[in-house]
């Protein structure tokens, strides 16, 4: 561990300014970002006396070895760059909040000709009018099986609403009452648009109004002796009434608020937000966190706050925002949270009302959601340790294997040869970490073999090489290792995770005695003596390891084989998936993808211009000129590569077996009814 007092900045080096500071540790990784109003007194905290530190803070000076500061002009700009810089090094000593659910969301894609609803989850994408989150996707689809009714806005897929325009006839919901079909044409893009709108606007809270109207055209149909359409009207109004029954009123009608409410305690906490838009709670989700920073209520509602609305602009930031604390640095959040929405929000805690009882209710609920969390992460945690416990017994390991990295090879026949490494640290997949390796029968500028065949061992070898290589050379950044064979060009270093930064406590292979022998040998020859190796064999679920003539048995009831199983198997779907696409890649591609500098919309022009590859190929340089966007040097390009690629075989019957002569080819520039040919 480092000493603070080591980087320590000298006296009257730092501003007594805004600003954002970085500490990053021994691999120049950043591991804390933090804003100050007055980055001196800010950072004069973190170097009194070590003892006087919360623990936390001192586990994250010892940490570090540098700290760095950029000034600004204003504590918004600082809190806009630590939200930046937080997105983009995800330091492991800031809070990171993480979603205990994927929440799923009503989503209106006003970016489309004709809008659909759906209920989507992930990221939000542009264009799309989001509603929620909400608990369970069941919920969504009650509410808008409602609203259909009165808003006939189609919610079938792409393919689905391509195939009825093409058969001219629309699915199930265009007949019964529930789509407007605009499919095949019974309303025009304006009108669905018109539609899809009104939806957005009601589930936005708009909905009085709307009533209002309704109720209106009703009496008026009455009144006029249409009596089937002012039934039709009354069910309307019904069906809206009771989708509205689903989202209970908590406030006034006008009332646009989320609520945020924490539940903490010494190592954790729990964030619950309540969407309340138009008076009617509209969504709810959660978060947990490790509290690996030291950090009160308000820095936790603060983070909180920069979580959930650093990706949002417009009305998806409220015209207030409820809190049980307020952050430090309130007036700077406030203004931010404006800036975001374009109007002013309120943040404030609620003292009275209506709005109090309200946050107690999502108090409530978030002391659930932690108490809830910690017995699901309690018996997790048991069992992971466990099986980490049996996996260092088993292996005479000095420690429980905190970080696991799996080697498997995949091919097909010998074909497209691939490799990946997946890693699991605390017994739990960590895919950002995960790794996909092309195998190219080289270690550094050694050929070692032709890399071709169903030769696992070398494959293995191979990689195991390539990956600790690597390692190698990150650690000759801090002068830990000094590379022999002259490899370096490693790229700048900027402060985020490296690839291959930090090194595993075991390596998995899935295999047997040889796959165990060559990874040991690509280790010992790069001098890496304190990573153990283990093998993994199929047949038997047999552990294996280095130097062993027998192999290592658990018991079929051990927590560490079901985790090692679990490692292997991750790695060799992984390794599947690869190679799948890879070989996937291989068999699409044609003459054509090899024509340097000739992307996929000329490559159309020129298949649709010709109407084949073949007659392509017999085209001469002034006929490929012809085709829109070809010119001359581009088209001298594409003759010359189809002059030296093989071309395809000829056309054969397959139940006669005759081979299909082209008695009548069409000349350069006919298309072709039988498609492309490659």
């Amino acid at each position: 561990m480092a000493d603070p007092s080591s980087y320590r900045p000298q006296p009257g080096q730092v501003p007594d300014s805004p600003g954002v500071y970085r500490f990053r540790d021994e691999h120049r990784r950043v591991i804390y970002v933090g804003k100050a109003k007055s980055l001196r007194q800010r950072l004069a905290n973190y170097f009194q006396d070590v003892a006087g530190l919360h623990p936390r803070t001192a586990t994250m000076v010892t940490t570090a070895a540098s700290v760095e500061w950029t000034v600004v002009s204003t504590e918004v700009e600082a809190l806009q760059l630590e939200y930046s810089w937080i997105k983009e090094y995800d330091p492991r000593f800031n809070v990171k909040y993480r979603d205990d659910k994927s929440y799923p969301s009503l989503a209106v894609t006003l970016n489309e000709e004709y809008p659909r609803v759906q209920v989507m989850r992930g990221p939000k994408k542009k264009g799309v009018r989001y509603f929620g989150p909400y608990a369970h996707a069941w919920a969504i689809r009650e509410t808008v099986d409602l609203m259909l009714r009165v808003f006939p806005v189609r919610t079938c897929s792409a393919g689905v609403f391509k195939r009825s325009a093409q058969i001219g006839r629309p699915c199930l919901l265009g007949y019964i009452g529930k789509c407007s079909a605009p499919c095949v044409g019974r309303v025009t893009p304006e009108e669905h648009r018109e539609l899809a709108e009104d939806f957005c606007d009601f589930m936005a809270g708009r909905t009085g109004a709307y009533l209002s109207r309704l109720e209106r055209e009703m009496h008026l149909a009455a009144e006029d002796m249409e009596y089937e359409k002012a039934a039709r009207l009354r069910d309307d109004i019904g069906a809206l009434r009771r989708a509205m029954e689903k989202n209970a009123v908590v406030l006034a009608a006008a009332t646009d608020a989320d609520l945020i409410a924490v539940a903490e305690d010494e190592l954790e906490a729990a964030v619950q937000i309540f969407h309340v838009r138009g008076g009617r709670v509209r969504g709810q989700r959660g978060w947990v966190t490790d509290k690996v920073e030291a950090v009160d209520t308000a820095g936790l509602v603060e983070h909180a706050l920069q979580q959930l609305y650093g990706e949002e602009k417009g009305e998806a930031v409220p015209k207030e925002v409820l809190v049980p604390a307020l952050p430090e640095d309130t007036p700077a959040l406030g203004q931010w949270l404006a800036e975001r929405r374009g109007s002013q929000v309120s943040l404030r805690i609620p003292q009275r009302g209506d709005k109090k009882a309200l946050m107690e209710t999502v108090h409530r609920n978030a002391q659930q959601s932690l108490a809830l969390h910690k017995t699901k992460r309690a018996s997790d945690l048991t069992t992971r340790s466990r099986a980490l416990e049996e996996i260092a017994e088993a292996l005479e390991l000095d420690g429980a294997p905190l970080r696991i990295e799996c080697f498997d090879i995949s091919h097909l026949q010998g074909d497209d040869v691939v490799a990946s490494m997946v890693v699991f640290e605390d017994g739990l997949a960590r895919k950002s970490e995960y790794r996909r390796f092309q195998v190219k029968g080289r270690v550094g500028d050694t050929q070692v073999w032709h890399g071709e065949g169903q030769d696992d061992v070398r494959s293995m070898h191979e990689v195991v090489s390539r990956r600790f290589r690597r390692y190698l050379l990150e650690k000759s950044r801090t002068g830990e290792w000094d590379p022999q064979d002259g490899e370096d060009g490693l790229p700048e270093d900027d402060g985020k995770p490296k690839r291959f930064a930090y090194p595993p406590q075991l390596v998995v292979v899935d295999g047997g005695q040889p796959q165990v022998a060559a990874a040991r040998r690509a280790l010992d020859e790069l001098g890496i003596d304190d990573v153990a190796v283990c093998g993994l064999a199929k047949r038997l679920e047999e552990v294996w390891v280095p130097g062993e003539d027998d192999p290592v048995v658990l018991p079929r009831t051990s927590e560490g084989l079901y985790l090692l199983q679990r490692v292997r198997d991750e790695a060799h779907r992984f390794a599947i998936q690869y190679q799948r696409s890879k070989r996937g890649k291989r068999l699409k591609s044609g003459p054509l993808d090899e024509v340097p500098g000739l992307g996929e919309s000329r490559k159309r022009a020129l298949v649709k211009h010709f109407g084949s590859v073949k007659k392509l190929r017999q085209a001469t340089i002034d006929q490929i000129c012809e085709v829109p966007g070809i010119g001359r040097k581009t088209a001298e390009t594409v003759a010359a590569a189809l002059a030296g690629a093989v071309p395809a075989g000829p056309a054969v019957n397959t139940a006669t077996g005759e081979i299909i002569e082209d008695e009548n080819p069409a000349p350069a520039g006919a298309s072709s009814e039988r498609g492309t040919e490659q």
